[in-house]
């Protein structure tokens, strides 16, 4: 046979794979911006619904703290005050993210810089397991110990903010030491190794070179770890008690934007002021996963700058 019409057919042949090939992937990125924009147009139609069809003022919502889509105030509006969901939702993430983030920062450290390869080995293992775990799990063991440890130490009936952050923080762990991990081995070896011929010490060179270096990566872990906790319902409803009222202390019964969702979206009718309210506050959530996102690009940006 021809050798130049065996080249000419076996570029055509793959000419023909590649255009196959682009096809298929834009195709996939096209599918993926449509789901995401009707995500975003589906709630955000369905969010602004208890302002634009049932009147509730947006003031009222965001600064409000009665709570009882069914109930009409001396004004006429739907008393729909969602400050103590919001306040109790960023209350927990903080206090979570504040507890984890030196228990990460300090396990990435063991795994990346003093661990021998079966340290590193086995931690990884326990990592990973936790990420596993099913949220209803943690949500059993923090009803069970948690809760009684918090009542038996703190005061209160155990259930509140404070229960819901001891959760939460072995939820959020793995997430932030593995991309903390990442981060820490991102790291350029001779910064290391530039320290130590300058007379550090190995403690100087991890806290002074490679952590601040690594600072960027760390600060998108607890970010992305932050995010994780907001979004978390099924666990934080099973200890932070429900109650719909503004928190005043850390032991205080109190309620997230995401508790009150599970517990109220299977018992309204579609349509109606307490299901428009409910999704106003998915509403919410959706904004605050994009306030995260947004966040992240950012300290990424600065990082690489």
């Amino acid at each position: 046979m021809d050798p130049i019409r065996d080249k000419i057919l076996k570029r055509s042949k793959e000419s023909n794979q590649d255009v196959i090939g682009k096809i298929l992937s834009y195709a996939a990125i096209i599918l993926i911006l449509v789901v995401v924009v009707s995500i975003f147009a589906f709630v955000f139609a369905k969010g602004i619904a208890t302002f634009t069809e049932n009147h509730a003022s947006l003031k009222d919502f965001l600064t409000g703290t009665d709570w009882n889509p069914n109930i009409k105030g001396e004004d006429g509006k739907p008393l729909v005050g969602a400050l103590p969901m919001i306040v109790g939702s960023f209350a927990v993430t903080l206090l979570a993210a504040l507890f984890a983030t030196p228990f990460a920062i300090g396990t990435a450290l063991y795994m990346t810089e003093l661990s021998s390869s079966k340290g590193r080995a086995f931690m990884q293992s326990v990592v990973e397991l936790l990420v596993g775990i099913p949220s209803v799990v943690y949500g059993f063991i923090g009803l069970t110990v948690v809760v009684p440890f918090v009542r038996s130490h703190f005061g209160g009936s155990g259930y509140g903010i404070l229960s819901g952050a001891f959760v939460l923080f072995v939820m959020v762990l793995p997430t932030i030491t593995s991309m903390t991990v990442d981060s820490l081995k991102a790291v350029p070896k001779h910064y290391k190794s530039a320290s130590l011929a300058l007379g550090a010490t190995e403690w100087q060179t991890i806290w002074r070179v490679i952590l601040r270096a690594a600072l960027p990566g760390i600060m998108t872990a607890v970010v992305f770890g932050m995010a994780r906790a907001f979004g978390e319902a099924l666990a934080v409803q099973m200890v932070i008690g429900n109650a719909s009222l503004l928190p005043t202390s850390l032991t205080n019964p109190a309620s997230t934007l995401t508790s009150v969702l599970t517990m109220g979206i299977g018992n309204t009718v579609m349509g109606t002021v307490a299901n428009n309210a409910l999704w106003s506050l998915a509403l919410v959530l959706l904004l605050m996963s994009l306030f995260f996102n947004i966040l992240v690009r950012m300290i990424s940006r600065k990082g690489r700058m």
